[in-house]
């Protein structure tokens, strides 16, 4: 997969996942506002939509093509696990942080794959796949960002998946802005504080 790496000093990983459209670059400025000791490792969706790069396919707009989404969360967690060992990263520190099609595949990730994530930042996601036994996550830290009148994402899918984390006993905490689908200088400063109580080291 295309990715950048940029080494901090810390032994926390950021995975940024971009929204459609984005790239491997896109969201390094907000890896490094959230945690500017992490190493950050960005990665591009290898699915092409009319010639904007994602992470899985969808049939139409808000209905996710599963059995894609499912092959390729499978492919990012082996892509992590080879990453670790070729960059040199704790396996067990990564933190994914996702923007729409980005906090998708994360969100997947954890519903798939126990200890695939040591906790999430998700702004704007949707429910990744249901009828999906999930794996025990108690205790892992995952921030929401929603928009209360987000037309992609509205606020019943919202809490329906802080529904199933929380089910899974993950700690979960879902954070609302007033505004729609965009990402917002405040929700990032709220998952930066967010997260210096909950995964700084």
């Amino acid at each position: 997969m295309n990715h950048i790496f940029e080494r901090g000093q810390s032994d926390v990983t950021l995975l940024l996942l971009h929204g459609t459209g984005g790239n491997e670059h896109d969201l390094l400025p907000i890896g490094r506002m959230i945690d500017p000791n992490a190493n950050l490792l960005g990665i591009r969706g290898n699915v092409l939509e009319n010639g904007m790069p994602r992470f899985f396919k969808r049939l139409k707009e808000g209905v996710f093509d599963e059995k894609d989404l499912m092959k390729r969360t499978e492919e990012l967690n082996a892509f992590l696990d080879q990453a670790a060992k070729e960059l040199e990263f704790d396996r067990r520190q990564v933190v994914a942080v996702g923007y729409s099609n980005g906090a998708n595949i994360a969100g997947s990730l954890l519903f798939l794959y126990e200890h695939a994530l040591k906790g999430a930042v998700l702004h704007h996601p949707m429910v990744p796949l249901r009828n999906q036994k999930l794996p025990d996550m108690t205790g892992i830290p995952i921030f929401i960002g929603a928009g209360k009148t987000d037309p992609l994402c509205p606020p019943q899918e919202s809490n329906e998946l802080a529904g199933y984390f929380k089910n899974a006993a993950a700690d979960v905490f879902l954070h609302w802005e007033d505004g729609g689908h965009q990402l917002t200088h405040h929700e990032i400063e709220e998952a930066k504080i967010w997260y210096e109580t909950h995964l700084k080291a």
